[in-house]
């Protein structure tokens, strides 16, 4: 999922919404989305339009993309707003279908470290896996800081990674011989109009971003993930209980928490912990959004550190790390 936030259940109204993803979110990294929400925000007819939404589909992200989807103009605010005005009940009909199902496979790099000191070998099982491109952490090559390369020499993605404090870079990727995914609404990389739309939801300048994405989907095309359409209530004790014996249950989620309210996420850990109660313990890994908005599992996120737009790397609980939204740079707490 995405790394915009669902901030809408604090009691963001829309306009600043639109102004907290302009000035926070993509500031400094995509001027043309920064540009685009800033009119938004200021803007009565787009605001009315968007507010006839149910409150989890107006995302800055969600709408922008729509756009773009459609092949509406996003390089200059004028344009934009007239395109979105007369092109509303399609944009309307693609914001309420689709989902900021951002696959952001640079957030391997922050798993990485925790990952590959857990027992191995590991069976993992992702929680809103979209099209499953963090599920293949060794099927990647990283480069953390200026050291060596880790990982597979002919893979199609290099993902680098800036670290500060005792991160455990490892010397070798994990051994992972079981991979599931689990989503509401599960993307197939082998079918193009959704992986277009996955690429819709990169910001437009980020050509790093976009062809790292490319070259996920190339080389999960090679093995495409095993995906499960369903909620975690639902289908996760099966996928777990489907994994094989002797290999390390490793359950993780990443930018999911936005999406569920304060009761469902109590659900969900519950659920998580009480996996597999009295047999071999399912290890829980989470990687979440800003410690500092509303959405995130409170426990976690006492006497940290603020950072703007942190993610918190955790394990069955424990806060490890601070790491970049995609991964980019990775501070452990420790």
């Amino acid at each position: 999922m995405g790394s915009s936030g669902f901030l809408g259940e604090a009691g963001m109204e829309t306009a600043e919404w639109y102004r907290y993803f302009a000035e926070r979110e993509v500031r400094g990294h995509s001027p043309a989305y920064e540009a685009l929400a800033l009119g938004i925000a200021a803007d009565p007819r787009l605001l009315e339009l968007i507010d006839g939404l149910p409150e989890p589909k107006r995302q800055p992200n969600l709408l922008l993309a729509a756009v773009r989807f459609l092949g509406g103009p996003y390089d200059e605010f004028g344009r934009f707003r007239e395109w979105t005005v007369s092109h509303w009940a399609e944009v309307r009909e693609t914001m309420l279908s689709r989902r900021t199902q951002t696959n952001e496979a640079g957030r391997c790099a922050s798993l990485l470290p925790v990952l590959a000191a857990l027992p191995q070998p590991l069976a993992l099982v992702e929680v809103g896996a979209s099209a499953g491109l963090c599920l293949y952490p060794d099927r990647y090559r990283y480069r953390y800081d200026d050291g060596p390369e880790i990982g597979p020499a002919g893979s199609p993605v290099l993902l680098t990674c800036r670290t500060n404090g005792k991160v455990p870079v490892p010397e070798r990727l994990p051994e992972v011989v079981w991979r599931a995914g689990l989503d509401l609404n599960p993307i197939d990389v082998r079918d193009d109009e959704e992986v277009r739309w996955l690429e819709c939801l990169v910001w437009p300048e980020q050509t790093d971003r976009l062809a790292r994405l490319r070259g996920a989907v190339r080389m999960a095309r090679q093995d495409p993930p095993r995906l499960v359409r369903g909620d975690a209530a639902a289908a996760l004790p099966d996928l777990v209980a489907a994994a094989p014996a002797g290999a390390t249950v490793v359950v993780f989620h990443s930018a999911v928490m936005p999406y569920l309210d304060a009761e469902a996420r109590d659900r969900f850990v519950a659920l998580v912990r009480g996996l597999r109660a009295g047999g071999p313990p399912v290890r829980w890994i989470s990687n979440e959004g800003s410690p500092r908005l509303p959405f995130l599992l409170p426990k976690l996120t006492a006497d940290l550190p603020e950072r703007r737009l942190a993610f918190l790397p955790a394990l069955d609980g424990e806060p490890l790390a601070m790491a970049g939204p995609h991964g980019e740079w990775l501070d452990w707490l420790a």
